[in-house]
C-alpha cells in the first residue's frame, strides 16, 4: 500500500459523493471510474477502468487516457509493478509528451522496483522537458547513489517490531507515556470503530492503538486508545503526538459523513485520570472543518506547532506549515508555509520536531531511495532551517518511510515503512543507535624463530590515562575486552619481554563511528649479543661528519633506544683495508663519535653510548647475499684483504670496500636506569638538510597527489604535507611523539599547560609554537602550529607557513622544493 494513500485517508481526503447518472454512462464507459477517481476511491475506480478499456475499442486518446488514470490509481494504492508498466505503455504510445510528469512517475516506480539505472535515464528526461522542476535532477543523482547507501549503511540498526504489527497498515507511532514503553500509533486492523470499508484501499477506516512493554521487555497485545467514540470513531483518526507531559494527545480526524464534503483537521483531548476527555478542534486561524491539516508535532512549550497541509502558498504538493501562540489559552495563528528549503514541488509530510531545534519530516521531493524518505533538518540560532540530510540506509529504503519518532535524550525510537519484510501493508519498525563497543586482539611473534611467543607483556595505555595489561598465552593471543577500550580516545599497545626489543604500535578510537575489532600483530626481535649493522652511513674520503642525507639511516636505532629505555649500546665504526691501521683507528673512532654525538642531539642520554672505533681490523662477515654496485657477494664470504685482491676489477673492489666500511651496534648492558634529570636542551642545535643549495626533493602521495616535503622540527626530521590555503596543523599523534621525545615541552603551548596536557593527552585545537622550522638551508622562528584530531598527515603547512622562507615554488620536473631569498 502506497504511504500517500494513508497521507490522504489520514489527513488530505475529501469526500465528496455524486449521484451517478446512467446516461451518462452509456455515453461516456469511464464516467463512473472518473467518479470514483475523483473521490479517491482507487480500488474502486482500477476495476471500473478496466471495464471501460474494453468498451472504448478504437478511441486511441480515450484509451491513452485511461491508461493513465489506471497508472495514477496503481501508484495510488501502492501496486507499484503494475503502475510502473502502465506508465511505460504510455511512454511507448508517446503520452508524456502530453503530460511530462509521467515520466516522473515512472522513474519514481523504477526505482522503488530497484532498477537504477533505467530510473536514472527517466529522471533525466524529465529533468530535460521539466529543467525548472528540481526532482528530475535531484532523482538522478540520488538513485545513482542508493547501491552505495545499501553497501555502507549508517550507525542505526532497524527492526520490525512483529508483535504490535498487523496484516493491516500499522504507522505513525508516538511515544505514550514518560516511561517510554508505551507506544501509540494508527492502525487499520480488524476492531476499529469504523466498520466501513475505505474505498482507497480496500480496508477499515483507522483507529489510535495503544501497545505497552511488560516488565520482561515483551510488547503486549494492542488496544484500542479507547472504546468509548471519545477519540476514535467512526471516522478516520490518526497521526497523533502528546505534549512533553503525556498530558494532552493532539491528532489527526478525518470525518466520514455522507454527502458533506470534508477534509482532516487537527482535534485536541486532555487526560481525564486513565481516560481521555473530551475532544475539541484545535483552534488555528485560516482552518476550518474544511481545511485539509493534520500530522502534528508540538514544542515542548506547546505554543509553537508543526502539521502537514495542502493549502495555497504551499510549494507543490504537501508542505510543512507551522503556527505559534502567545499561552495555551490562546488560538494558533494563521499558518507559515516553513520555506522552500523543507518542502518541494513534491510532498512533505509527517513532521516530528525533537527538542525543538531538529525537524525530522518524510519527503517524495528532495529524492532519496524510493518512494518517501525521512529527512532531518536542523534550525540555526537565527531561527533559519539548514539544509535537509537524507538519513539513509537502513533508516530509509527503496519503498515509503516516514512517521519517524525518537527518544528524546537517547538514539533510539520506532518509524513506519512498508519496507520487504513486514509483516502488514505499513508496519511498526523499531531502530537503535547501538553501543560502540571496540576490542583489540593479536599476536606476537619472535622474529628469529618465527614461532608464537608465550607469555609477552602487552600494555594498553590510554588518552584518557588509564592502563591496562595482560599477557600472551601459549598461541602467542593477547586480547583486551570492550569493557577496556573506550570510544573517543588514543591507545598506545607497548609490547615486551625479556632479551626482546620492545615494539610499540597505536590505535584510535576518536571518530570511529562504528563498533570495531582492532586486530594488532606485533613480531619481536630479540636482543642480540653480536654487532647489527646499520644501514647505509657513508662518509667523504677521510672525513668523519655525518651526513645528513645518511641521518635517515639512524632513525629506526633511536627509536628502539626509545623504546628500550634499559640499554647501553656500543656504537662501533669500521673502515676499510687501505692507509694504515694508526690513521684507520682514528677515522673509524671519530665516525663512531659523529653518530654517538647525533643521538645525543636527538635526546638519548650520552650514559647509554659508547663510541669504538675498529679501524680495519675486524673485516665483515656477511650474513646473507648483498649485492652492492651490481655485484653479488655470497653469505659467508669474509671480506678481508686477501679476498678483495682476489676479486677481477677496480669497480667489484670498491664495492667489497664500501662493504666493509660499516657502523654497527652492539648491546652491552641492558639494565641503565633511566635518569629522570637528564633534559638535554637540543633547541639550540641546528642542522641543514641540504646546506649546498635552498632545495629540497618531495614526494607525491600516489592516491591524494598531495606533496611530502621533508623538513627539521626544532631538530628532529619531519614530514610535513603541503596544502596551499590550509593553516599550520600537526596530528595528536605527532604532537603527542614530539612531547613525549622532548622535541617540545609544556612551555611551547599557548596557554595554562595543565589545562591543555590534562588526562595526558593534549586537548583538541590546542596551538604549539615551534621554536625552529628548518627547510632546505632556511630556518624560520616560532611557527604556530594546532592541534588537529582528524588531521590525515603528521604535519600540515600552506602558503602561510612556507611565504615566511621566502619566494618558493614546487619545480614538478625536478619534484623539488626551491626556496629562494625571503620577501621584503
Amino acid at each position: 500500500m502506497n504511504m500517500k494513500l494513508n497521507v490522504s485517508r489520514f489527513l488530505f481526503m475529501v469526500l465528496i459523493l455524486v449521484p451517478v447518472l446512467v446516461v451518462g454512462q452509456r455515453r461516456n464507459p469511464a464516467k463512473s471510474a472518473d467518479e470514483a477517481f475523483a473521490r479517491q476511491q482507487y480500488t474502486v475506480a482500477i476495476e471500473k477502468y478496466k471495464k471501460a478499456y474494453k468498451k472504448v475499442k478504437k478511441n486511441k486518446e480515450e484509451k491513452n487516457r485511461i491508461s493513465f488514470q489506471m497508472a495514477e490509481c496503481y501508484r495510488m494504492v501502492g501496486n507499484y509493478k503494475r503502475a510502473e508498466m502502465a506508465y511505460k505503455r504510455l511512454v511507448k504510445y508517446e503520452f508524456d509528451k502530453r503530460n511530462p510528469e509521467i515520466l516522473l512517475h515512472l522513474a519514481d516506480m523504477l526505482k522503488i522496483n530497484q532498477k537504477f539505472d533505467e530510473a536514472i535515464d527517466y529522471y533525466n528526461r524529465y529533468a530535460v522537458v521539466k529543467p525548472d522542476d528540481p526532482r528530475g535532477k535531484i532523482g538522478a543523482e540520488t538513485a545513482a547513489e542508493v547501491k552505495s547507501w545499501i553497501e555502507n549503511p549508517s550507525k542505526y540498526e532497524v527492526s520490525d517490531v512483529k508483535k504490535i504489527n498487523s496484516r493491516d497498515a500499522d504507522f505513525a507511532p508516538a511515544f505514550y507515556n514518560s516511561t517510554y514503553q508505551e507506544i501509540l500509533f494508527t492502525s487499520t486492523r480488524e476492531g476499529s470503530q469504523g466498520k466501513e470499508e475505505d474505498k482507497w484501499t480496500g480496508q477499515n477506516f483507522s483507529d489510535l492503538y495503544v501497545a505497552k512493554k511488560d516488565k520482561n521487555g515483551e510488547w503486549s497485545a494492542p488496544v484500542t486508545l479507547d472504546a468509548s467514540e471519545t477519540i476514535n470513531t467512526t471516522a478516520n483518526e490518526g497521526a497523533a503526538t502528546l505534549n512533553s507531559k503525556f498530558k494532552k494527545l493532539y491528532f489527526t480526524r478525518c470525518p466520514n459523513s455522507k454527502q458533506v464534503q470534508s477534509g482532516c483537521q487537527i482535534y485536541v483531548s486532555s487526560r481525564k485520570g486513565r481516560n481521555w476527555g473530551s475532544v475539541s478542534l484545535l483552534d488555528i486561524k485560516g482552518v476550518d472543518t474544511l481545511s485539509t491539516v493534520g500530522q502534528p508535532t508540538v514544542s515542548e512549550n506547546e505554543l509553537i506547532i508543526y502539521f502537514a497541509a495542502d493549502r495555497k502558498g504551499g510549494f507543490g504538493g504537501k508542505d510543512i506549515w507551522v503556527s505559534t501562540r502567545d499561552s495555551k489559552s490562546k488560538p494558533f495563528s494563521r499558518p507559515l508555509n516553513i520555506g522552500p528549503k523543507v518542502n518541494t514541488p513534491g510532498d512533505e509530510m509527517f513532521p516530528y520536531l525533537r527538542n525543538d531545534t531538529t525537524l525530522y519530516f518524510a519527503s517524495d521531493g528532495h529524492g532519496g531511495m524510493g518512494g518517501l524518505d525521512i529527512f532531518v533538518v536542523k534550525m540555526d540560532s537565527s531561527g533559519n532551517w539548514g539544509e535537509p540530510q537524507n538519513m539513509k540506509y537502513p533508516i530509509n529504503s527503496t519503498m515509503d518511510d516516514f512517521g519517524i519518532v525518537f527518544h528524546p535524550e537517547e538514539e533510539w525510537g520506532f518509524l513506519s515503512s512498508n519496507r520487504k519484510g513486514g509483516r502488514g501493508k505499513e508496519d511498526i519498525w523499531y531502530f537503535i543507535e547501538p553501543p560502540l563497543l571496540f576490542t583489540l586482539s593479536g599476536t606476537v611473534t619472535d622474529d628469529r624463530t618465527l614461532l608464537l611467543l608465550e607469555g609477552a607483556v602487552v600494555n594498553l595505555v590510554g588518552s584518557d590515562g588509564v592502563s591496562v595489561a595482560t599477557k600472551t598465552n601459549d598461541k602467542g593471543f593477547y586480547s583486551f575486552t570492550a569493557s577496556q577500550l573506550k570510544p573517543n580516545t588514543t591507545y598506545d599497545i607497548i609490547v615486551s619481554k625479556p632479551d626482546y626489543f620492545k615494539e610499540k604500535a597505536t590505535i584510535t578510537t576518536v571518530g570511529v563511528e562504528f563498533s570495531k575489532d582492532f586486530t594488532k600483530d606485533f613480531v619481536l626481535r630479540p636482543i642480540p649479543n653480536e654487532p647489527i649493522v646499520l644501514p647505509d652511513i657513508l662518509y667523504d674520503l677521510a672525513k668523519w661528519d655525518l651526513k645528513p642525507q645518511y641521518q635517515d639511516s639512524l632513525q629506526g636505532l633511536i627509536q628502539t633506544l626509545r623504546d628500550n629505555p634499559k640499554l647501553v649500546i656500543e656504537l662501533a665504526s669500521h673502515t676499510d683495508s687501505r692507509d694504515s691501521y694508526e690513521r684507520n683507528d682514528i677515522l673509524s673512532q671519530k665516525r663512531a663519535q659523529s653518530v654517538v654525538d647525533y643521538l645525543i642531539m636527538r635526546g638519548i642520554n650520552p650514559k647509554r653510548l659508547v663510541a669504538k672505533g675498529y679501524g680495519e681490523r675486524n673485516p665483515r662477515v656477511l650474513k646473507k647475499d648483498i649485492v652492492k654496485d651490481g655485484f653479488l657477494f655470497k653469505a659467508g664470504t669474509k671480506l678481508d684483504e686477501d679476498f678483495i685482491n682476489s676479486l677481477p676489477g677496480n669497480a667489484q673492489k670498491e664495492a667489497a670496500h664500501a662493504l666493509n666500511r660499516r657502523t654497527e651496534f652492539r648491546v652491552l648492558r641492558r639494565d641503565f636506569v633511566p635518569d629522570n634529570n637528564y633534559n638535554p636542551d637540543i633547541s639550540k642545535i641546528g642542522i641543514a638538510i641540504n646546506p649546498a643549495d635552498n632545495t629540497v626533493k618531495y614526494t607525491v602521495q600516489p592516491k591524494t597527489g598531495v606533496y611530502i616535503v621533508e623538513c627539521l622540527v626544532n631538530s628532529y626530521r619531519e614530514d610535513f604535507a603541503y596544502d596551499q590555503h590550509s593553516p599550520a596543523r600537526i596530528s595528536l599523534s605527532k604532537a603527542m611523539d614530539l612531547l613525549k621525545s622532548g622535541g617540545i615541552s609544556k612551555e611551547d603551548f599557548e596557554g595554562d599547560p595543565a589545562k591543555i596536557l590534562k588526562d595526558n593527552t593534549i586537548v583538541k585545537n590546542a596551538v604549539i609554537n615551534l621554536k625552529e622550522v628548518r627547510i632546505a638551508n632556511k630556518s624560520v622562528f616560532n611557527v604556530k602550529v594546532r592541534v588537529d584530531y582528524k588531521l590525515r598527515y603528521d604535519l600540515v603547512f600552506g602558503d602561510e607557513v612556507l611565504k615566511q622562507f621566502g619566494k618558493y615554488k614546487f619545480d614538478t620536473k625536478l619534484q623539488k622544493l626551491i626556496i629562494d631569498e625571503p620577501e621584503k
